[in-house]
């Protein structure tokens, strides 16, 4: 047996500390991140006892990229992102824009170097997907419209960062005024040289990579092995990431990406999400054990107002740039709260960003250190911020005239035109929600000639069913004015075709209230929220699981 055990050592401290410490961090009501980091400040150089080999954690992290950025790819959905696209676009680029600003400033003041500033400005520019998404499928909010655009808006952000994770290396020789590789020649020469690689690249991969990886899950599938399955979706992620990084000089986190995209096209995308799920979460683990091993926790103690001021360019500076940006947009108070509290963090694109800022000779050690403290702070506090929302809202209507203008502030979209027919105002059925439930009740209430209105919370979607001839109305259905705009006083159902558990009691009291008669019909995820809604607000709730059995149930018996 070899006496180099380093390998195993890293392996075996950094996942059971991670375990460990995200146990703790799980209990505590925190991410699991959390605890991912501190298992790396525990057997990282900075701290006293058993010390992880560098190194090798270094490749474990740089294989735990690969595969995050598989991941992000995989669940890259071009769809979702137009839906939000008006608002997340703009929003994410402009609200980056603001925070590397703000970051650079800090780091400028400092006395860092331009490129240091750049670095460390954009690092915390952008916030973690994984914390996001895990906090909105706590409070149920993953797939409401306000869901939606935060995720969207983060998704702008992590390909803004695939962007810069491409253009960063060959920029790095004039950011520093030092040539940390081989490059010859002027630098727009060199971009011009990584752009058109990335471009054959992506070209490839758009043209041939979309045919050939289906094609090849296909034949994988056929042989009815999952091992072979899950193989072959771990060595596409791997073998891509590295064929482009050795073929056409692709950073291995594009080329991951890419590997995930060309496999979504796939029908069996949601199976490779399944199988490769374990070794991405192994990988990632390490990832962020890596990051933390960077860490040294006597920044905290030698340089404390640093950290509180890159901490409050993280919480205060880009939640109060996300808010306005989405007021600007019209969108209600709440939405633009729970948009700001997503911001109010950030993850593994600024760990990314941040390690290969260090090995360019980028960004000091200094920084990333202020980077991981400020990091670890804003994602165990980021719950917090979630779960402020509603208490703002609320103090901010009952005392703030202003607040409460924005909540009823004049806009075409939110009540019905004075030319809209009678038909819609009286005996109609009030449609909340016109996703992919939505859209087939109301493709079926056509059908049959049955006039309805849609209460949507989609600005850009309202617009489009009105120039369609159809009746809608803009906003939050748990706001009372929406469903007035609606005409619930007169109308015959109130049909909840969202997944917005949360609001579905206020608007049903709220229907009830206003028209004692009117029936309601619901969707429900979950079996013991159907139950609890159908004792609560006596609705006719539907369960998806349910009533396709039932429809499958039907085909077997015909």
């Amino acid at each position: 047996m070899p006496h180099s055990v380093s390998l195993i050592n890293t392996l075996a401290a950094g996942l059971g500390l991670a375990l460990l410490f995200g146990f703790l961090a799980a209990r505590l009501r925190l991410p699991a991140l959390v605890g991912y980091l501190l298992a790396g400040v525990i057997i990282g150089p900075f701290t006293p006892g058993f010390v992880a080999d560098a190194g090798i954690a270094a490749q474990l992290a740089e294989i735990g990229v690969m595969l995050l950025m598989f991941g992000v790819g995989l669940h890259f959905s071009l769809d979702d992102l137009l839906a939000v696209r008006r608002i997340a676009v703009p929003g994410a680029l402009v609200q980056i824009a603001v925070a590397t600003v703000l970051g650079g400033a800090l780091a400028t003041w400092w006395g860092w170097n331009l490129g240091a500033a750049l670095v460390f400005g954009l690092s915390l520019s952008v916030a973690s997907t994984v914390v996001l998404l895990r906090a909105l499928e706590n409070l149920g909010l993953l797939d409401s419209f306000t869901g939606r655009i935060a995720v969207g808006w983060l998704v702008v952000e992590d390909l803004a960062m695939v962007l810069v994770l491409v253009l960063m290396p060959p920029l790095a020789s004039a950011l520093i005024g030092v040539d940390p590789g081989q490059r010859t020649g002027p630098v727009w020469q060199t971009l011009g040289l990584t752009l058109l690689q990335v471009g054959g690249f992506v070209a490839l991969m758009l043209v041939v990579g979309r045919r050939v990886f289906p094609w090849l899950l296909w034949q994988v599938t056929r042989t009815g092995s999952r091992e072979l399955f899950t193989l072959c979706v771990v060595a596409a992620a791997v073998g891509i990431a590295f064929s482009a990084a050795a073929l056409f000089g692709v950073s291995f986190a594009l080329g991951a990406f890419f590997a995930g995209m060309v496999m979504r096209e796939s029908e069996f995308s949601h199976r490779a999400a399944q199988e490769s799920l374990p070794l991405r979460d192994a990988f990632a683990v390490l990832f962020f054990v890596s990051v933390g091993m960077l860490f040294n926790p006597a920044v905290l103690v030698e340089r404390p107002l640093q950290v509180l001021a890159v901490v409050l360019v993280i919480v205060v500076g880009k939640s109060v740039a996300a808010c306005a940006l989405v007021l600007l947009f019209r969108y209600p108070l709440g939405t633009a709260l729970t948009v700001s509290a997503s911001l109010a963090q950030i993850g593994e694109f600024s760990f990314i960003l941040a390690s290969l800022g260090g090995r360019l000779g980028l960004l000091p050690l200094e920084g990333q250190s202020l980077l991981l403290a400020a990091g670890l702070i804003s994602i165990a506090t980021n719950p917090l911020w979630f779960s402020l929302v509603a208490p703002i809202q609320k103090w901010l209507h009952a005392h703030s005239s202003f607040a409460r203008g924005l909540q009823a502030r004049d806009d075409p979209l939110a009540e019905l035109p004075t030319s809209t027919a009678a038909k819609y105002l009286s005996k109609q059925v009030v449609l909340v929600g016109y996703g992919r439930v939505g859209r087939r009740i109301a493709a079926a209430l056509s059908t049959h000639d049955i006039p309805f209105v849609v209460a949507e919370q989609n600005r850009e979607l309202v617009e489009k069913l009105r120039s369609q001839g159809m009746a809608a109305v803009w906003g939050d259905a748990a706001d009372p004015g929406v469903l007035i705009q609606a005409h619930i006083a007169r109308a015959r159902v109130l049909v909840v075709a969202t997944a917005d558990a949360i609001n579905v009691r206020q608007m049903i009291e709220t229907a009830r209230t206003l028209n004692p008669a009117i029936e309601t019909v619901i969707r429900s995820h979950n079996e013991d929220e159907a139950r609890l809604l159908a004792q609560e607000v006596s609705a006719t709730v539907f369960l998806g699981e349910h009533e396709l059995a039932q429809a499958m149930v039907r085909a077997v018996l015909r």
